[in-house]
């Protein structure tokens, strides 16, 4: 005769656990996608603008600049931000961000001789659905 075991809480709160994360990382997924939607809609509103676009999604250990863009002598380091609402796409860059896309500004400079005697700019660029992005020059200043 087999005898069914009840589930152990552990067991219980694992399983549970499992759907959240699920359910989380489906969110992220979706999240990753708007995010990547209003990265590409950023980016053509800035070349309407006549700025060149050099990079997107640039990496370093010390942080990632979403669009790295260029006006004559301007280089502009934009932070793209998705959110519900305009407004609180405006207030999303913590000082701790802008210090981690500071750092990687430097890095990415550093790397390119040609780019030295250019000046910079931190901007945001806040987007929101059923809205355009919203273009927002000079948020912070590199420290």
């Amino acid at each position: 005769m087999t005898r069914k075991t009840q589930p152990t809480d552990r067991q219980t709160k694992n399983k549970a656990n499992d759907k959240v994360q699920t359910a989380a990382g489906l969110d992220k997924a979706e999240d990753r996608r708007r995010g990547l939607r209003a990265e590409t809609l950023c980016c053509w509103w800035l070349r309407a603008k006549g700025y060149r676009i050099m990079a997107r999604n640039w990496r370093h250990k010390t942080g990632e600049i979403d669009i790295i863009a260029c006006r004559g002598r301007l280089l502009v380091f934009v932070e793209v931000k998705m959110r519900p609402t305009i407004g609180l796409a405006q207030q999303a860059v913590s000082a701790r961000q802008q210090t981690r896309i500071t750092a990687a500004a430097q890095r990415f400079v550093a790397a390119r001789p040609s780019l030295h005697r250019h000046q910079w700019r931190f901007d945001v660029m806040a987007c929101a659905p059923g809205h355009w992005p919203k273009h927002i020059e000079d948020v912070w200043r590199a420290r």
